[in-house]
């Protein structure tokens, strides 16, 4: 019996989209259509390559009106915020601007007796994991620069966003990508795991939870394929004592509420120095009491519901455990009258929290923050550095000649300086500790979709 994957929207719980799981076998044969026609891709001028991704996302832009209330069906965001187009134009062309030189060879000798060289040669057939919380930007950070580099992709999306795969196919194929060049496969775990345990493909880049990553690590064991890994984040943020208040206030709390709390590199717990600690809680609970909870196809929501009943269930485990240990709830849910238990969920900022609640140890992703008073640098950093993860840290002083060594000492993959909750296409996007490894987008990002290939031409006299 076929097995189905169903796509319950946030919205209504009804149930949004559902698609029939590949088989393996038919599984198998696709990615052996993508291995068959990723030689021919490559073979193409690079100019070619690029022209025809610019196309391919030029004719997803062309989708958005269509895109915005559906993404807001399957994951809940308010259709107010216009969905990811325009991130996915930024991170695409950054890329395609930077093809050429980050694909360009690296030349070490070219005399009358040698030719040594290194070029960037592609992997084969890229696998792409695809989540579902910015199932469009997230996924466009790998399949961009894949193809441009010369590479199949295969894209598996989240089930909580099933139809965004089929989308970013559609529209790549109606540009003028090659069918099997770029193919969107609905996949279960265990078809997944097999496929990475034959050797499948050349890479594979996952998005998503700790324990989904673990799950492919151990799928790849002995296949030596390599892996781009990012998984969870708990990012903080430290507002020192000169910084610009009412911009970290505004800032950071969008950091931590916007699409529901559900950013990667949202920002989950905050630091706030001694002198301005209770400044700063008293505007963070006003700035966070001015959001409206409700349904995300109105215009005036400007928070949705969280993707799935699940999450939010984790979300409120954290916070009632955190207040039963004796942390204080800052925002009245009754200011929230849309909060029903389950999907849609009242945002919550924290005091009195400390490093023992799960609340400001464990990944929530979701909108609740909590926030501490430290008295010094020391203090911020040690408990900056005291998590399992490392994706971003936001620091907020008008000193930036302070901030950068500060940034020296934390353990993250990005340090951000009066701003959060960004990813710049021209940086590496990267984390350490149980964030994960390797590295997304810059010319660093071509580096782990490509090898390199040595060239030594001794060349006849």
């Amino acid at each position: 019996m076929t097995q189905t994957l169903k796509l319950v929207s946030p919205v209504d719980g009804s149930v949004y989209a559902e698609r029939p799981v590949v088989s393996p076998d038919a599984a198998a044969a696709a990615v052996a259509r993508a291995r068959a026609a990723q030689p021919a891709w490559a073979a193409r001028p690079l100019d070619e390559r690029i022209a025809l991704v610019r196309a391919g996302v030029a004719r997803l832009g062309a989708m958005n009106d269509e895109i915005v209330p559906e993404l807001a069906w399957m994951m809940g965001r308010p259709v107010r915020y216009g969905g990811e187009f325009g991130g996915v134009k930024e991170r695409a062309d950054h890329m395609a601007a930077i093809a050429a030189e980050a694909l360009a060879p690296l030349v070490v000798e070219d005399s009358d007796r040698f030719r040594r060289t290194i070029k960037r040669a592609p992997q084969g057939v890229v696998f792409v994991i695809a989540p579902w919380n910015y199932p469009y930007m997230t996924a466009i950070n790998t399949v961009a620069p894949a193809l441009i580099a010369g590479n199949a992709v295969v894209l598996k999306h989240a089930t909580q966003t099933l139809l965004v795969g089929e989308r970013m196919v559609r529209a790549f194929v109606e540009a003028g990508v090659p069918e099997d060049v770029f193919l969107n496969l609905v996949l279960d775990h265990a078809t997944t795991e097999r496929l990475i345990a034959d050797r499948s493909f050349n890479f594979v880049n996952f998005t998503g939870s700790v324990a989904g990553g673990q799950a492919i690590e151990r799928a790849a064991a002995g296949t030596f394929t390599g892996l781009g890994l990012e998984l969870g984040g708990k990012d903080p943020g430290y507002v020192m004592e000169d910084a610009d208040l009412d911009a970290a206030v505004a800032v950071l709390m969008d950091g931590a509420m916007y699409n529901a709390g559900q950013c990667c590199c949202g920002i989950e717990r905050l630091y706030v120095t001694a002198s301005l600690y209770d400044a700063f809680v008293e505007k963070a609970v006003a700035e966070v009491n001015k959001l409206t909870l409700g349904n995300p196809l109105e215009e005036a929501t400007t928070l949705g519901p969280m993707a799935n009943a699940r999450f939010a269930a984790t979300v409120r485990g954290q916070i009632a455990e955190a207040v039963a240990a004796g942390a204080t709830p800052m925002i009245d849910p009754a200011g929230f009258p849309a909060d029903d238990g389950g999907t849609y969920l009242a945002p919550q900022i924290l005091t009195d929290v400390t490093h023992d609640m799960r609340v400001m140890r464990e990944e929530s992703f979701g909108p609740v923050v909590g926030i501490m008073k430290v008295e010094s640098d020391d203090e911020a950093i040690a408990l900056m550095n005291d998590s399992p993860f490392g994706l971003t840290a936001s620091l907020w002083t008008r000193d930036a000649a302070r901030a950068e060594p500060l940034g020296d000492r934390i353990e993250t993959g990005t340090v951000f300086l009066n701003r959060a909750d960004y990813l710049d296409p021209a940086l590496c996007w990267t984390g350490c500790k149980d964030t994960g490894r390797g590295g997304a987008l810059s010319v660093i990002g071509y580096h782990a979709l490509t090898r390199p290939k040595s060239y030594h031409l001794k060349k006849a006299p």
